[in-house]
């Protein structure tokens, strides 16, 4: 097996393990770890407390509104991103950068042999769950549980996007329901 590309993209909407993912390779393959999280702040999750600023978006915003703000939010940080990879390609850094602003059609502007993208989704229920537990919705008043729900069904709503973008694309798409993956993932990366 030949050597991952020197950039790997990972890219997918909020709770597929973006992160969990890109840490375990960049620990394994000894890479540079980077996170579009450092470079540009959205609402983001209602949890696990929900900053005042956060609950009059998600309370105040319609669900088209906020869907339209994310797209513009990652298109904004979409120049600082390309400049990164573009700098970590000419200097030959080895470098896995995760995020939800990884779009799989900017994803897409690369060369393939330089750069590896990877596009994590899941199904609605699997990612509902998956917040629903974590945001610890049941626990949550009335108030906070309409919020929460706002930002599961806007995760969704990327989740099914971004995967139509990615198979247009032609990105590698890893369904992160399936048990096993992310290891099979970082096993696969490591044994090259």
């Amino acid at each position: 097996m030949q050597q991952p590309a020197l950039g790997i993209l990972i890219g997918g909407s909020s709770h597929v393990g973006k992160s969990t993912l890109a840490r375990a390779l960049a620990s394994s393959l000894g890479r540079e770890l980077i996170s579009t999280d450092d470079l540009g702040r959205h609402p983001g999750r209602p949890w696990p407390s929900v900053r005042p600023q956060v609950a009059e978006y998600y309370a105040s915003l319609t669900d088209e509104t906020i869907h339209w703000f994310l797209k513009v939010h990652h298109e904004n940080m979409w120049p600082r991103i390309r400049q990164i990879i573009e700098s970590r390609l000419k200097h030959a850094q080895p470098f896995v950068l995760e995020g939800a602003a990884l779009r799989p059609e900017y994803m897409a502007q690369f060369e393939q042999e330089d750069i590896l993208p990877l596009f994590l989704y899941a199904d609605d229920a699997f990612l509902r769950r998956r917040m629903l537990e974590e945001s610890r919705r049941a626990d949550a008043d009335g108030t906070k549980a309409a919020i929460i729900d706002k930002f599961i069904e806007r995760s969704i709503r990327e989740n099914r996007e971004m995967l139509e973008a990615a198979g247009t694309a032609d990105i590698r798409c890893i369904d992160v329901a399936a048990p096993g993956t992310l290891d099979a993932l970082v096993k696969e990366f490591s044994a090259a």
